[in-house]
């Protein structure tokens, strides 16, 4: 089986716009280039994902970047319909929130969440988390085919 060389797609799921353009420097800054596709609120994720609407031709993302404190659809509950849904549960997801709450830490492990970070304030401290981020899931995991592979016929 070959590893797919492609470029890797993040969706970014955020609704602070200067938390977007942030996040967007420092994937910029990284060594690993990347698509960064940017959700605002989780009813147009979840329509992403689903490639409805006006998202019909969107690339599955390789990665997602979640935030829980979302507008419309709260990132609790686009991390359970993303985990519960066969078509986009093996799409790892971080949640990179400023919540330290331990209930929505406890709850997102329990969600199934590949990894929680709290957001930084600071710029360098943020850098330095996206560069993490980087080299883990983009330089070092293997992630997952962007092709659902189809059941084998017996």
């Amino acid at each position: 089986m070959l590893v797919d060389e492609r470029l890797k797609t993040i969706l970014l799921v955020e609704d602070n716009r200067g938390d977007i353009r942030l996040i967007q420097e420092a994937l910029k800054s990284t060594t690993s280039p990347c698509d960064v596709v940017v959700t605002r609120d989780g009813m147009e994720a979840m329509t992403y994902l689903r490639q409805d609407g006006d998202y019909q031709a969107a690339i599955r993302p390789d990665l997602i970047l979640l935030d829980l404190n979302l507008p419309k659809k709260d990132g609790r509950e686009v991390l359970a319909e993303i985990k519960a849904d066969p078509n986009l549960q093996h799409i790892p997801i971080i949640v990179l929130t400023t919540s330290r709450n331990e209930e929505d830490i406890f709850n997102s492990y329990d969600l199934h969440v590949n990894c929680y970070i709290s957001k930084s304030r600071n710029l360098a401290q943020l850098f330095k988390i996206i560069r993490g981020i980087e080299e883990f899931w983009l330089e070092t995991a293997i992630l997952p085919p962007s092709e659902v592979p189809l059941p084998e016929m017996g």
